[in-house]
């Protein structure tokens, strides 16, 4: 019988540690790679240019590694429950190949595909290889939950077996007697589309600082591994204003778009540590970057109200307001604060900001000064964010919030005292906002309170040629902040300080005054509540370790790092 195969490649757009393809391929006669451009990404979602370039030079990486391999990657428009019926009629498919993608969505497309290819004929192959563990086995050993702290989550994955070692890369050797069929149309028909023809207006658009593909992945990694000193003590770096802008050692965005495997990067680093004999034990270590990530995938592959408040077991339903205004100013860089006006800026320009400013801007959009939900402040990210991935960037979002995961809701970060702690010079901002150059560095962080002589030295005349801060932000955040104590007061008059697994939906009453709808606030399923008043430079739970550092009206929140940057 001949065996011809498809693999199809969603995430995990690489050909080391790629377990469904070499599965796949093992005894085919012939052998597609096939990239389905899906409206479900394209359309639906809101991706912006950065991260669609970033995905076109991933495949056309991909394609160019599977020319010097005789075979082609294979971009077809169009959804997968409409193409692949076609393509195993065309091709004689009998066998079907895919990485298996934890995320509900996902779950939900590829549980169609599977019974089309059954009705097909089609055998299906599926493969974990996006993350270190056997996501549905963590969750058995929770009792059928997904574990929401990460103190659970390392008790469990300290009983789990032990990772699995990368598969073998594909090779010729892999490969052997199997072919792609290949027509001379082969680009007209099947090629990596450029920016232009999906629409995009690319004038004006700067070149990639983070360039797409496997190739660029694994170079990435060695560089990384090359700093064995920093590697082999890692622990949460310190940020200044060099940490600020993009390392030519950064990997989240291949991770993101599994153009790295993780697997691959966790046996690198085992081996490392090893060779320097300095283990050194999560959270800090570069393991616990890892850890989060998976945390992250866990807490979310049975939640497809992950992304959302409403309907969201897991997440406080606070009464953020609606404020389309603030929202754009905050998403534009234009709220009169240079630091978050800075990092916002960076982000649309370059698709990636250090995880500290992500924290920044998240604050100030939510619970520090505008109030604004975190839902909104996600979408943002997803469409200019190069390594935003649906379960961390949801995740992070809650957490940041104070939604879930995390209830230190009295520690804000202000947005004139950080960055001076972080950049004193202000150099990150004379780079990223450059009608502020001319400020000393005395009043660039807030140039509003610069005598109007230094500021028409400056060529800047706050008001006229930056905006003035669209916020107060001691009131703000004092406000905010008494909201936030009020609703977790509310919800503890119920469960006290403990689970709130069981509280009924009830009419409580506006941090401000009046009455909220019912049910606003939903159950938190296993969230526990954590003490309310917390001591100086005491340490959380779950290993976040909180440090005070005194800037503005109130205590500056430092988290550890959720991302691999």
């Amino acid at each position: 019988m001949v065996v011809n195969t498809i693999h199809w490649f969603r995430k995990g757009l690489r050909l080391h540690d790629n377990p469904s393809l070499k599965e796949s391929i093992r005894g085919a006669d012939t052998v597609r790679c096939v990239y389905i451009l899906d409206p479900w990404f394209a359309g639906s979602s809101n991706v912006g240019i950065n991260r669609w370039r970033f995905l076109l030079q991933c495949l056309e990486d991909l394609d160019a590694s599977l020319r010097k391999l005789n075979s082609r990657l294979f971009v077809i428009r169009g959804q997968p429950t409409d193409v692949f019926p076609r393509l195993f009629k065309e091709w004689n498919i009998t066998r079907l190949s895919y990485e298996y993608d934890s995320e509900p969505f996902g779950k939900e497309r590829d549980a169609a595909i599977k019974k089309l290819a059954s009705e097909a004929g089609v055998e299906v192959t599926v493969r974990i290889s996006h993350t270190l563990y056997d996501l549905d086995k963590i969750i058995e050993l929770n009792g059928g939950q997904s574990p929401l702290t990460y103190k659970r989550f390392q008790t469990l994955i300290s009983r789990m077996e032990a990772v699995e070692t990368p598969a073998e890369a594909i090779t010729a050797e892999v490969i052997g007697s199997c072919t792609t069929p290949l027509s001379d149309d082969h680009d007209e028909k099947f090629g990596v589309p450029s920016l232009e023809e999906l629409g995009f207006d690319t004038e004006g658009l700067s070149s990639a600082v983070w360039p797409g593909g496997e190739t660029e992945a694994l170079t990435r990694l060695e560089r990384h591994l090359e700093r064995k000193a920093w590697v082999a003590n890692f622990e949460r770096p310190r940020m200044n204003s060099n940490s600020l802008l993009a390392s030519p050692t950064g990997l989240s965005p291949y991770l993101r778009f599994g153009c790295l495997s993780c697997r691959l990067f966790y046996f690198k680093l085992t081996d490392l540590y090893r060779k320097v004999k300095k283990n050194s034990s999560p959270p800090l270590s570069l393991y616990g970057q890892l850890l989060w990530r998976e945390f992250f995938y866990t807490a979310a592959t049975n939640n497809p109200r992950f992304d959302k408040m409403e309907g969201n077991p897991i997440c406080v339903q606070i009464p953020w307001d609606r404020n389309p205004e603030a929202l754009a100013k905050w998403a534009e860089g234009r709220t009169g604060f240079p630091w978050i006006d800075a990092i916002m800026t960076q982000l649309r320009q370059e698709g990636w900001i250090h995880h500290l400013a992500r924290h920044a801007v998240a604050c100030f959009l939510t619970r520090g000064d505008l109030w604004v939900s975190w839902e909104e402040g996600m979408k943002v990210f997803e469409e200019l964010l190069l390594d935003a991935d649906w379960s961390v960037n949801a995740g992070s979002w809650m957490w940041l919030s104070c939604s879930s995961f995390f209830q230190q809701f009295f520690h804000c970060y202000c947005p004139v005292g950080f960055g001076r702690r972080t950049d004193p010079n202000g150099d990150y901002i004379r780079r990223y906002l450059p009608v502020l150059r001319g400020f000393p560095a005395k009043y660039i962080y807030d140039p509003w309170n610069a005598p109007e002589s230094v500021q028409k030295s400056a060529k800047c005349v706050i008001g006229v040629h930056y905006p003035k801060p669209m916020v107060h932000h001691a009131e703000a955040s004092r406000l905010n902040i008494e909201r936030m104590k009020q609703i977790y007061q509310q919800l503890s008059c119920y469960r006290g300080l403990g689970l709130l697994a069981m509280m009924p939906p009830r009419t409580l009453l506006h941090p401000l005054g009046g009455d909220i709808t019912p049910a606003l606030y939903r159950p938190l399923g296993n969230v526990t509540v954590r003490t309310l008043v917390m001591p100086q430079a005491q340490k959380s739970r779950d290993s976040t370790v909180l440090k005070q550092v005194p800037t503005c009206d109130h205590t500056v929140l430092e988290l550890t790092d959720t991302h691999i940057h």
